[in-house]
């Protein structure tokens, strides 16, 4: 009986002090947490074209225009925290130009009219502070949409409209951009 119970008591204070012991070690939540966005959209699906992976921050009243404040060479990190990265699944034209299958961050050069979307070859980024053209992969441009509706939270998507078409989108506030991506056959 009595080493029933040192073994209780042993097990007891061990999952007590294993669990305190980790429950500390937690960082508190990032404020701007990170997003994924899929095509297909099934996540089930492992025959995926594109994911992209981004920190999502949220307007909180704020000006978008000064939240997307660029470097001295005019490019933002798009999102919050480290830069997106894009993975292509398969070759593909993204806006017209083709991309091979592979992962690259995407940066951004913010405009009231227009954005110039980035692929670089750089990977694993904080913000764009460590930006260098010389490892782009390509620019393409997307015009500007301004949304009727305030998009709270910096969000993007893949959508395939009714005609076949996959479109990319980038919103935040009440600017959106656009680009076509289809794979190479």
């Amino acid at each position: 009986m009595k080493n029933i119970f040192s073994t209780v008591l042993i097990l007891f204070l061990s999952i007590f002090v294993s669990s305190t012991s980790v429950a500390q070690n937690f960082p508190r939540l990032d404020l701007s947490p990170m997003d994924a966005a899929v095509y297909p959209t099934d996540w089930k699906n492992n025959d995926k074209l594109v994911k992209v992976i981004y920190g999502r921050p949220q307007l909180k009243g704020r000006d978008f225009a000064k939240l997307a404040a660029v470097s001295d060479k005019g490019v933002w990190r798009t999102g919050a925290n480290e830069a997106p990265e894009i993975t292509f699944f398969k070759d593909v034209l993204f806006a017209g130009k083709k991309v091979k299958a592979g992962t690259y961050t995407l940066f951004t050069i913010p405009s009231e009219k227009e954005w110039t979307l980035i692929l670089s070859s750089v990977r694993n980024v904080w913000g764009h502070y460590t930006y260098d053209e010389k490892q782009d992969v390509l620019r393409v441009e997307a015009a500007v949409v301004n949304s009727e509706k305030t998009i709270e939270a910096f969000s993007m998507l893949f959508s395939l409209n009714e005609f076949d078409v996959l479109t990319f989108y980038i919103g935040w506030g009440n600017t959106v951009v656009s680009v076509p991506i289809s794979e190479i056959l």
